[in-house]
């Protein structure tokens, strides 16, 4: 079985090797790689991106979700995610995993176009070339992947995490696709907490995306999870990724989740 996970958000505020979301992280994905699973791993870096930004005197800003991203901030963003990488897979290879990081150019693993005004270099859904992956995971590996991309003249692009992942899964074929980020499960209404869902279908999430219900940093999230599915994947999961070992929870239900299927 192929799961790619997601990782961003406040779940990755801290990226010592011995951070709590990251050793239970990399001891989840170790469990399942030693059961004979194929894991991939996507990360985004918003904290270290707005953290770097405020640094060199660059405003954050979005809309709809997306980060706006000129072309100071498209170097900040690559800055930012580098690190984010490494780190990630330093805490992974000390917890034994046997972990590379990637990010979007290596081998033009995501290709794009860019979204032009108002977002400036953030990319549109991007395309996989994903022979890159697929080599690591034949090898036994455990890919880490940041989600930079090209576009068509090589140049730089801000790809939003969850479109990566969701990319990534579909051209794997993945069996699962899991979103960890600041959030419990995707909600009907975006302000009431009780209108949390613990699963719907793909018709039901389309719905949500094209009534404007599912808004803000929920949309790509939510616009990943139809293109998994779009592309094979069986189920799609949506969970908060600073529960402790909150993957394999997720898997096991054992903490809140919402499951989006076909």
């Amino acid at each position: 079985m192929t799961i790619v996970v997601k990782i961003g958000g406040h779940a990755l505020d801290d990226l010592r090797a011995s951070s709590t979301v990251l050793v239970d992280l990399a001891l989840d994905v170790r469990g399942l790689h030693d059961a004979g699973e194929r894991v991939v791993l996507v990360h985004g870096g918003g904290p270290q991106i707005a953290d770097l930004l405020a640094r060199v005197g660059l405003e954050s800003r979005f809309v709809d979700g997306l980060r706006v991203t000129d072309d100071a901030t498209m170097r900040v963003v690559a800055m930012a995610l580098a690190e984010v990488n490494l780190r990630i897979v330093a805490a992974f290879n000390q917890a034994g995993l046997a972990t590379v990081g990637l990010n979007g150019a290596d081998a033009s693993l995501f290709r794009a176009s860019s979204l032009g005004e108002p977002w400036g270099r953030a990319a549109g859904a991007p395309s996989v070339h994903v022979e890159s992956v697929a080599a690591l995971l034949a090898a036994g590996l455990v890919p880490v992947v940041s989600s930079v991309a090209l576009d068509e003249a090589g140049d730089l692009l801000n790809c939003n995490a969850d479109s990566a992942a969701g990319a990534l899964a579909r051209a794997l074929d993945a069996d699962r696709l899991v979103l960890l980020s600041d959030v419990d499960q995707i909600r009907a209404d975006a302000a009431d907490a009780s209108s949390a869902l613990a699963s719907l279908t793909y018709e039901q999430l389309h719905a949500l995306v094209d009534s404007g219900a599912a808004r803000d940093g929920m949309r790509p999230k939510a616009q990943a999870a139809l293109a998994a599915l779009d592309g094979g994947a069986r189920v799609v999961t949506l969970a908060n990724g600073a529960r402790p070992h909150a993957l394999a929870g997720a898997l096991r239900a054992e903490i809140p989740t919402t499951e989006v299927t076909q």
